[in-house]
This record gives C-alpha cells, structure tokens and sequence, in this order.
C-alpha cells in the first residue's frame, strides 16, 4: 500500500447542497475545498437557494476574489446534471 499527501489544489470543487440543513453542509463542504486551495460551484437545493446566495454574497464582501465561490442555482435536472457530467 502507499499513502501519500498532495500539497497542491486539485481544481475546481461541485458541491450539491441538500436542502435540510443547507447552511451546515455548505460550511462543511466550503471549508476543506477552501482549506486546500480549490475554486467552488454550489448548487444549493431547489427548496432552499437563498441561504446559499446570501452566503455567496457574505464572501464576496468578506474579500474573497471573483469566481473562487460560485453558486449555480436551478433545479436538479438541470444545473446539477451538468455540474455532474462535466469533465472537469
């Protein structure tokens, strides 16, 4: 077996959001993708987008650079199949 640590970024980071408790799963979710240096696409749950764009917004004025949190509102079939099946 071999194990090993990676100190670098690996990329661009999906995250689907559930809509029970959304505000909990994103903080657990932003902060190990942020930890470790990779940019972010949320897509908050159908029942519950505007946790996720308010937070969106709480970053953009805490300083965070442009296109390092994005959020891709939208319903499942839509903007989570194609965060899915992208090929990055």
């Amino acid at each position: 077996y071999l194990n090993y640590t990676r100190h670098e970024p690996i990329g661009v980071v999906g995250q689907i959001i559930p809509w029970n408790f959304p505000l909990l799963m994103a903080a657990w979710k932003l902060g190990a993708a942020l930890a470790t240096g990779c940019t972010i696409v949320l897509k908050p749950a159908e029942q519950t987008p505007l946790s996720l764009l308010y937070t969106a917004q709480l970053l953009k004025e805490a300083g965070f650079p442009n296109g390092v949190v994005n959020v891709v509102p939208g319903f499942g079939e839509g903007a989570g199949e194609a965060i899915v099946n992208h090929p990055d």
